[in-house]
């Protein structure tokens, strides 16, 4: 009887140690031995030209220089990025912007503390024995269109460009293809008419001959003319608590990524493809070169968001997402974003 009682005891405070596990507060960071933080960070495609200052930072010791350790995660999909992030299992993603809108609307707090791009430089790209059909939003109807997966921003832009075309989402077929190879493999089979996808895909598809640009996101006159306006998208993202907790820590992010900016403006495609990782380039450092000229010119030089596109994201969204419109008008953009780091950053560097 004193065994039982006394397994059982055991069993009841192993359950209570299980119970303390499974409630800590995930939205917390590492502090690290030394007082230097472990920060996990999910992006939405580590050799996806849209989101190289995060791999440009590694790359130039802008994390080591502010006494960050700060681990990368490669995760095609921007919306099972988000997903990590909600689960606790990162502490920031470099992804769109757009998501903070859409996880507002779903009662979630997210916000971008630093803009890398207030474009998406992104791409519709059209099969070219597709394109004498497919002309513009208009003609997506009854079509196979890839998106990276599905909820991911590719698919927002895809809704959108549909909408303005006064084709419904339910009038098209959504096929999640990925991106790079996955992509492009997809468009060889005629799995997808045409799809949404960035550099270097879009370079390899154009070189080849295999795709034509339809939508051409990359820059603000064709982020305009696609959309509207401009249409803020890569950034640092990041949970409100996080941010409202560790406030030291996210400056130092902020520095981190306002520094390799400002490298990224004064150096040529050239310079940038010598310093990042040989993988990068898929085996043609030219073409790669050639994706990066097309792309650079997308990368803010302060790391600021543009009001006006913060506003035309959430315009876009709500004319052509259904869980973002019943709610648009209750979305509040001031805690989708904030400057409060970037601007920080920018007067530490001026004294």
């Amino acid at each position: 009887m004193r065994l039982k009682r006394t397994l059982a005891v055991a069993a009841a405070a192993l359950v209570t140690v299980a119970g303390v596990s499974a409630c800590r507060d995930s939205r917390e960071i590492d502090l690290g031995n030394g007082g230097r933080p472990h920060i996990k960070i999910m992006v939405g495609g580590l050799s996806k030209v849209i989101y190289l200052p995060g791999q440009l930072a590694k790359q130039l010791g802008e994390y080591e220089k502010q006494g960050l350790d700060v681990e990368l995660f490669d995760q095609p999909s921007g919306a099972n990025a988000e997903t990590s992030l909600l689960a606790g299992e990162v502490q920031g993603v470099v992804g769109f912007y757009d998501h903070t809108i859409d996880l507002q609307a779903k009662d979630q707090c997210i916000t971008s503390v630093v803009q890398f791009a207030n474009v998406p430089g992104e791409a519709e790209m059209v099969a070219t024995p597709k394109a004498g059909h497919i002309k513009s939003g208009a003609d997506f109807r009854g079509k196979n269109l890839g998106v990276t997966s599905l909820g991911s921003s590719t698919d927002f832009l895809t809704k959108a460009l549909a909408s303005r075309g006064g084709v419904g989402s339910k009038d098209y077929t959504p096929v999640k293809v990925g991106a790079g190879q996955t992509f492009i493999s997809a468009m060889q089979q005629g799995s997808i008419d045409a799809g949404m996808t960035t550099d270097p895909t879009i370079a390899q598809l154009t070189n080849t001959g295999q795709a034509k640009v339809l939508y051409d996101m990359r820059t603000p006159e064709g982020t305009r003319a696609a959309l509207g306006g401009l249409y803020p998208a890569s950034s640092l993202y990041m949970s409100c608590e996080i941010v409202k907790r560790y406030p030291d820590v996210v400056q130092k992010l902020a520095n981190a990524y306002v520094n390799s900016l400002k490298w990224l403006s004064t150096h040529t495609a050239e310079q940038v493809a010598d310093l990042m990782p040989p993988s990068f380039a898929g085996g043609d450092k030219a073409l790669y070169v050639k994706s990066l000229k097309d792309s650079l010119p997308m990368f803010t030089k302060d790391g600021r968001m543009d009001p006006s596109g913060a506003q035309n994201v959430l315009k876009v969204l709500g004319a052509s997402s259904s869980n973002v419109k019943p709610k648009k008008d209750k979305i509040d953009l001031s805690k989708t974003y904030t400057t409060q780091f970037v601007d920080a950053a920018h007067a530490r560097t001026a004294r």
